[in-house]
């Protein structure tokens, strides 16, 4: 397994993790972004990090029969994931605001599936991706990302999650803002709200 600080250096070196005054997609605001779509375009260095995650997602749960990802940002890891652990995955994308089945997935009814996102901050990608499952009458089993940046205070999602490495970075509300961040100029990271 990769150590905190070789995980932190890897994110650094591919510009994965940057700084600055960022609004996330849940709409609270940062110092800090954690960009994974550039670790995951350096395969090679990415794979560190994917074949740490599978090790652990393989420890956790025993039997899984399906990998949903969460597009954008969960397609490549998920893929990653499955190819690992030998999984069938798909992914699930907006439409109209809202995640749906395309592209001829299913979810079967019965099936055991683990959500896999790129970056979990409040869950809420994650827990939109549930209701699919609950609607194919299919069985969460939990859920993996490769950055768990969460706070108890911010997380939707109670338990079952796993993640290569935990990052603790603030967030605030947008009337709450510290007074270095009221002067850094705002960046509106992700894809959640691209026309």
């Amino acid at each position: 397994m990769l150590s905190h600080k070789k995980s932190l250096n890897i994110l650094k070196k591919t510009n994965a993790l940057l700084e600055g005054h960022f609004v996330l997609s849940s709409g609270l605001h940062s110092s800090k972004y954690i960009q994974c779509a550039k670790l995951l375009s350096f395969p090679n260095i990415a794979d560190k990090i994917c074949i740490s995650l599978a090790k652990k997602i393989k420890k956790k749960f025993k039997s899984i029969d399906l990998i949903l990802a969460p597009a954008m940002g969960g397609v490549i890891i998920g893929y990653e994931i499955g190819k690992l652990l030998k999984k069938e995955t798909i992914f699930c994308e907006r439409v109209n605001g809202k995640f749906k089945l395309r592209r001829g997935f299913h979810i079967k009814k019965g099936l055991r599936v683990l959500i896999i996102e790129d970056v979990i901050t409040t869950g809420k990608s994650s827990l939109e991706c549930v209701k699919l499952i609950k609607n194919s009458k299919a069985k969460l089993l939990g859920f993996a990302s490769i950055i768990d940046r969460s706070t108890k205070k911010t997380l939707k999602i109670k338990k079952n999650i796993i993640s290569h490495m935990k990052i603790e970075v603030p967030t605030f509300k947008s009337n709450k803002l510290p007074d270095f961040l009221k002067s850094t100029p705002i960046t509106i990271p992700g894809s959640r709200f691209i026309k």
